[in-house]
C-alpha cells in the first residue's frame, strides 16, 4: 500500500428534522443564511430560518445564481460583514454552498480572495459553517472546494481544509419535491464522483476507493426510483448519502477528465453542472477505457450486476453502456445539440478545457486539446 492523507470531512446529521437540530448546532451571534430565490420561492428555506430566529438574528441572503460569480460572493461577505455575524448557514445545491464556504472563510479570517485560489492557500480561520445540502448530487457538503466563475465564463476554485463544514445537515424531505430532471441531472453528478474518485490518477488511495464503490451502489440502485417517485424518502436518503460518500471520496481523490470537459459547458452555455458531466461521461469514459481498465472493470457489477463473470474489456463496455442508460432512462438529453452547441463552439470549448489543468492532471491518460476536441464533437 501507498502511503496516503485522508480527511473525513464534516460531522454529519442525517434527519428528516433538520432544521429542528440547526439552531443549536451553531454559537451565538447573528447567522449569514446563504441560498437562492428559487428554494426561497419553493418556501423550503423559512422552516429553518423560523427555526434559527427562534434563538438568533439570521441575515439571509438569496442571490445565488448557477455557477456563482465573484460579484455574488462578495455581495454576501459585505452583507454578513455589516451585519456582523457569527457564523454562516449553506441552504441548497452546489452553488449556495459553495458561495457559503467561501464567505465564511473571507468573514473569519479577512484574506483577500485573490490571495487563496488554488490548493491550500486558504490557512486563515473561517467562521463557524454549517452545510444543508437540497439536491443529492454535489456532495458540497462534504468537501473543502469551492468553484467560482469569472468574467469570460472561467471557472477558479479554492480547495483547502478549512473550507470544509462543522456540520452538514442530510434531509432527506428537502429533495422531495425536486422535478425529475435535476434529481436525474445531479444523481449522475455524484455517479461521476464516485467514479473519478476511484479512479484518480494522483490521490487515489483505499478508503476513497471504498466510499466509491459504495456511494456508487447507493446512487445507481435508486437514482430511477427517485425519479419515478419522488416521494419515496428511502431512496431519497440513499441518494442524500450516497451523495455526501462520493463527495468525501473526490475530496481526497480529486475528479478529472468529464469534470475537465463538463466546466466550459456550465461557463459558457450554462448548463446546470450535473447535466454537463452526464454529456460528457461516455466520451471521456472511453476515452480512458484502456488506461483504467481494471478499475472500470471493478466498478461495473456495481452498475451492470449481469456482467459479474465477464472478461475486463467486456466489464467496461457494459459499465459504459449501463450508466448512459440510467442517464436516458432519468430523462435526460445526452447530446450537445440538444442543448444548442453546435461544431462551431467545439474549438472555443476545447481551448477552455485545456485551462482546467488541476482536473485533468487527475485523469487517468492524458487529455491534449485535440483530444477535447474529438470528445466534444462525440458528444454533439
Amino acid at each position: 500500500m501507498r502511503p496516503f492523507n485522508f480527511s473525513y470531512g464534516p460531522r454529519v446529521f442525517s434527519t428528516p428534522e433538520g432544521a429542528t437540530a440547526l439552531p443549536d448546532l451553531l454559537p451565538n451571534g447573528p447567522v449569514l443564511l446563504v441560498t437562492d430565490a428559487q428554494i426561497v420561492s419553493l418556501g423550503l428555506v423559512q422552516p429553518w430560518i423560523e427555526a434559527l430566529r427562534t434563538k438568533r438574528d439570521v441575515v439571509v441572503f438569496d442571490a445565488v445564481e448557477a455557477d456563482p460569480s465573484r460579484a455574488t460572493l462578495l455581495a454576501a461577505v459585505q452583507m454578513g460583514r455589516e451585519a456582523g455575524v457569527a457564523s454562516v448557514v449553506g441552504f441548497g445545491g452546489g452553488s449556495p454552498m459553495d458561495v457559503a464556504k467561501l464567505a465564511a472563510y473571507l468573514l473569519g479570517s479577512g484574506d483577500e480572495l485573490d490571495a487563496i485560489w488554488g490548493v491550500e492557500n486558504a490557512t486563515g480561520r473561517r467562521l463557524p459553517l454549517v452545510l444543508v445540502p437540497t439536491t443529492a448530487g454535489t456532495g458540497s457538503e462534504a468537501t473543502p472546494i469551492s468553484i467560482i466563475t469569472l468574467e469570460g465564463g472561467t471557472k477558479m476554485g479554492v480547495n483547502a481544509r478549512a473550507l470544509t463544514a462543522d456540520v452538514a445537515i442530510l434531509d432527506p424531505t428537502l429533495t422531495e419535491g425536486l422535478p425529475r430532471h435535476v434529481t436525474a441531472a445531479t444523481g449522475i453528478d455524484a455517479m461521476v464522483h464516485a467514479i473519478e474518485a476511484f479512479t484518480s490518477a494522483r490521490l487515489k488511495n483505499p478508503l476513497s476507493d471504498a466510499l466509491a464503490k459504495e456511494a456508487l451502489r447507493l446512487l445507481s440502485a435508486n437514482l430511477l426510483r427517485a425519479c419515478k417517485h419522488p416521494d419515496d424518502l428511502a431512496a431519497r436518503s440513499a441518494m442524500l448519502l450516497g451523495a455526501h460518500l462520493a463527495g468525501v471520496a473526490f475530496s481526497n481523490a480529486p475528479v478529472a477528465g468529464v469534470h475537465a470537459l463538463a466546466y466550459p459547458l456550465g461557463g459558457l452555455f450554462h448548463l446546470p453542472h450535473g447535466l454537463s458531466n452526464a454529456l460528457m461521461l461516455r466520451p471521456v469514459l472511453e476515452h480512458n477505457a484502456e488506461a483504467a481498465r481494471e478499475l472500470y472493470a471493478e466498478l461495473a457489477p456495481i452498475v451492470a450486476p449481469h456482467c459479474e463473470a465477464d472478461g475486463s474489456q467486456s466489464k467496461v463496455r457494459a459499465l459504459i453502456d449501463g450508466l448512459e442508460q440510467l442517464a436516458l432512462k432519468s430523462g435526460l438529453p445526452l447530446r450537445l445539440t440538444d442543448h444548442g452547441i453546435g461544431r462551431g463552439d467545439l474549438d472555443h470549448l476545447a481551448d477552455e478545457a485545456m485551462k482546467q489543468t488541476r482536473l485533468l492532471v487527475n485523469n487517468p491518460c492524458p487529455i491534449d486539446r485535440d483530444d477535447a476536441r474529438r470528445l466534444y464533437e462525440a458528444a454533439l
